[in-house]
């Protein structure tokens, strides 16, 4: 079959099986196949795919149609200009969340240590880690599974950064299983998450590729929103060295109340910060050692 006509049909069996974006799904599961770029994919429209190829795409196609998301068909996706690995067992990274990673890194100097609760497959640790100099980081999760994702990125992102030798992996970034701050020691001057927010009522109305393959435990949120939020700013407190920092991604709605509860904890200098749909994204906020 040829590249063009495979391609419609791919966009043919996405679009029956309500996939929003089919043209361009259909198109990026064939360029992975055929290991090709757009541009060929158009100048060679008549070019035959191998018997082998012409399989494995319908069968990528068969997985996407079913709504597994397109980055656990792959197995990698792009975030902060980085590949990660992705899989079942962690939360894909989203790209509101490099609104996240880009407000940590104006606070970052030289010699941070960096705490990143629930850390899933690293994205936001290593991220912050690859763009810094000479920072050290712990991220922590409570899914073995999740932290055996997290590892094989950190060697993968590590190995790809300039001047990082290999015998330095494991101190620039460490992962620990952990509720919460259960297993953490030590002060940090950065305590970043990305916690589960969504309230648990509406966890059946997400689309079919976050309720179902992603993992349960990074969505559910208790039945407000703001369980994590209340028990890591709680937690915060003690980890954080004076004039050290928490950052949170939240959802579109809980800037305010977010806001609130790290008030309430003693933070100040608390701000709220937009994603570029004018949504709340971000909260952020300082723990001054004298609020004790």
């Amino acid at each position: 079959m040829q590249y063009q006509e495979i391609y419609r049909q791919g966009i043919s069996d996405l679009k029956k099986a309500g996939v929003k974006e089919a043209e361009l799904d259909a198109r990026l599961l064939l360029e992975e196949v055929c290991d090709t770029d757009r541009t060929a994919l158009y100048a060679h429209g008549e070019r035959e795919l191998t018997v082998g190829q012409e399989e494995r795409y319908l069968e990528m196609i068969r997985r996407r149609a079913e709504r597994i998301p397109l980055q656990q068909i792959i197995g990698r996706t792009e975030f902060m200009g980085l590949t990660f690995l992705v899989n079942k067992d962690v939360l894909c990274p989203r790209q509101d969340t490099e609104i996240l990673v880009e407000e940590v890194l104006k606070y970052l100097h030289d010699g941070t240590r960096i705490l990143d609760i629930g850390t899933g497959s690293g994205c936001i640790l290593l991220s912050l880690l690859y763009y810094s100099n000479y920072c050290r980081g712990v991220g922590a999760d409570i899914s073995e599974k999740a932290l055996r994702v997290a590892g094989d990125n950190a060697a993968a992102v590590f190995r790809s950064q300039p001047g990082c030798a290999e015998e330095l992996f494991g101190e620039k970034a460490v992962f620990v299983k952990s509720d919460l701050f259960e297993n953490i020691e030590g002060q940090f001057e950065i305590i970043v998450s990305n916690p589960p927010y969504i309230r648990r009522a509406e966890i059946e109305n997400l689309m079919p590729e976050v309720r179902d393959h992603d993992p349960y435990a990074a969505l559910d949120g208790g039945e407000d929103g703001l369980f994590f939020y209340r028990k890591i700013t709680e937690g915060a407190r003690e980890h954080l060295s004076g004039g050290g920092m928490l950052f949170y991604e939240i959802g579109y709605d809980q800037g305010e109340v977010v806001r609130r509860i790290m008030e309430d904890n003693g933070f100040r200098d608390i701000e709220i910060v937009k994603d570029f749909s004018g949504l709340d994204r971000v909260v952020f906020g300082t723990w001054y050692a004298c609020g004790r």
